[in-house]
């Protein structure tokens, strides 16, 4: 049985896929509520949100993602962080997973990666979990009904979690499996229900095509001024670093909260909805997200809650710390309509440091913005495990080295092009400790935050004065409207300051340490950038 809209001339028989049960196409959202609630895939919540359960796998498999290496991938994936399948495991990897999807019923998604139709992604998506359906429908784009008629796709993602792989017969590590391959323009997802695996699969696959157009893919948030799009602002972050909560501005309108690119037409978002933690969120926080839970079609991810009132509990993180909940972008009031801004006038690259070291903001000149973009520090905080108190630093290379097939320098070098191009303004923002490290001081007060960063985005902080801090070589603001001269000094809110001084040189050594690595791959003006 097959129903839905799709072209005609393009079904999965036209793609060899044959012998499944029944197949939806392009089912929108209350019929794959409908579909998903009657194969038992979870529970229907408040206000017609949908909740599940991922079983074993709560967040991304990173360790078991692989991309076929072959003659033309060879130069130009960097294999140091993607691990290489090759083309026969690959082959048989596809054909045992066509076999166990025989007789099975699937649900196809034709969808835009990107909102800007010169440089998007046209992906089919086909998921054994109706709900699958519902979430990547929210996060990529939706094409209108008349563009399904003709819709032909550059890429196909399979996603069948019943699928357990086999690492002999298949080159892979375990029963889950993430496997790209770039040639034949298919992903194939077995071995797990998480269903950040699908975005974050197209985000890596847009990752790899868009810098050979002289497009810069980016893991960051966007939003411009409200009505002026031309005034708009990218939040680079890892998790943890509020980039989210940062760019969710009343004041500004939001283009995007995790995955843009930036062409020579401007900033673009890769999606068309959200996908953000839920843990602590709460109604006076974040206003607009916390709404979403209560919507319908909604995706709430490893939450528990009540079972009769299916009021969700935003503390309890037994299931997961990384709960989560998907909804589309036109959820947010303030979310643009065309996900489209202009080059970015101001970067924001957001650190979480538990160390206490690095000011609340910085200024960057544009080697040390490739510095710090390159090195994609922030902290995780070890100290809630017995015997470990000290934090534990994480470089991750472009704030986003899992969805990273190409070498580092790549993007680098493409961000440095753009910023020389455009004249943006760079900014090192720290959302982390200040007083003491974790343990000793405290966490950087929200309100500060978000006076700096509102200075940074109208202009008035440029205009300020600014010392050299003598650490990282960097300018910072010495006084600025609404936030306290001594906050701006961390060495200053330090009781002891030789102590600062000490965890100021540990910190330094460490980026130097984990920089080695780009140093034969860069320019002397950026390898000279992180000392002052």
């Amino acid at each position: 049985m097959t129903t839905g809209r799709v072209n005609p001339k393009n079904t999965l028989q036209h793609q060899g896929i044959e012998g499944l049960g029944a197949v939806f196409y392009n089912y929108l959202e209350p019929a794959l509520v409908e579909e998903a609630l009657k194969r038992d895939e979870g529970t229907l919540g408040e206000g017609g949100t949908f909740l599940v359960n991922t079983g074993k796998h709560t967040g991304r498999s990173p360790k078991d993602k692989f991309v076929v290496r072959s003659d033309s991938t060879e130069d130009t994936i960097w294999w140091e962080n993607n691990a290489p399948m090759t083309p026969d495991a690959f082959s048989q990897l596809h054909a045992d997973m066509l076999s166990h999807m025989k007789g099975r019923d699937y649900f196809v998604q034709d969808l835009f990666g990107g909102a800007d139709p010169a440089n998007r992604l046209d992906v089919r998506v086909i998921t054994e979990l109706a709900w699958h359906g519902l979430f990547i429908r929210h996060l990529l784009r939706r094409p209108e009904a008349n563009e399904l008629e003709s819709f032909v796709q550059d890429f196909t993602i399979i996603n069948c979690p019943t699928f357990q792989a086999n690492p002999e017969k298949h080159g892979c590590r375990s029963e889950t499996v993430i496997a790209l391959n770039l040639d034949e323009k298919i992903v194939l997802i077995g071995g797990t229900a998480y269903a950040g695996e699908n975005k974050k699969s197209v985000f890596t696959l847009l990752n790899y095509l868009l810098p050979a157009k002289g497009i810069m893919p980016m893991h960051c948030s966007a939003n411009h001024a409200t009505g002026n799009p031309a005034d708009a602002a990218v939040f680079f972050g890892l998790s943890g670093t509020g980039k989210t909560t940062l760019s969710a501005d009343p004041a500004r309108t939001l283009i995007g909260d995790d995955e843009h690119g930036w062409s020579d037409r401007g900033t673009f978002n890769f999606e068309g909805g959200c996908y953000a933690k839920t843990i602590n969120l709460s109604a006076e926080a974040e206003p607009e997200i916390y709404a979403t839970t209560k919507k319908f079609g909604t995706v709430i991810e490893n939450m528990v809650f009540d079972p009769e009132t299916k009021e969700l509990d935003f503390k309890d993180d037994s299931l997961t710390a990384n709960m989560r909940c998907a909804y589309p972008m036109h959820y947010i009031s303030n979310a643009s309509d065309t996900a489209l801004g202009g080059h970015p006038k101001n970067i924001i690259m957001l650190t979480c440091d538990a160390f206490g070291v690095l000011p609340p903001i910085s200024r960057l000149t544009p080697a040390q913005a490739m510095y710090h973009f390159l090195s994609g520090f922030t902290s995780k905080v070890a100290g809630t495990e017995r015997g470990v108190t000290e934090p534990e630093p994480t470089f991750s290379t472009c704030f986003g080295a899992p969805f990273m097939p190409r070498r580092p320098e790549v993007y680098g070098k493409l961000l440095q092009q753009k910023i020389a191009k455009h004249g943006s303004a760079c900014w090192l923002v720290n959302t982390g400790w200040t007083g003491g490290a974790y343990g000793t001081g405290s966490r950087m007060p929200i309100r500060a935050t978000r006076a700096l960063l509102t200075a940074a985005l109208d202009g008035s902080l440029a205009a300020g004065e600014f010392r050299k801090d003598p650490n990282f070589g960097f300018e910072v603001p010495v006084s600025v409207q609404g936030v306290a001269d001594i906050l701006l000094d961390p060495r200053r809110t330090w009781d002891d300051v030789s102590a600062y001084d000490a965890q100021a040189k540990k910190l330094v050594t460490m980026f130097a340490d984990n920089f080695e690595q780009y140093v034969p791959h860069i320019d002397d003006d950026v390898r000279d950038a992180a000392i002052g």
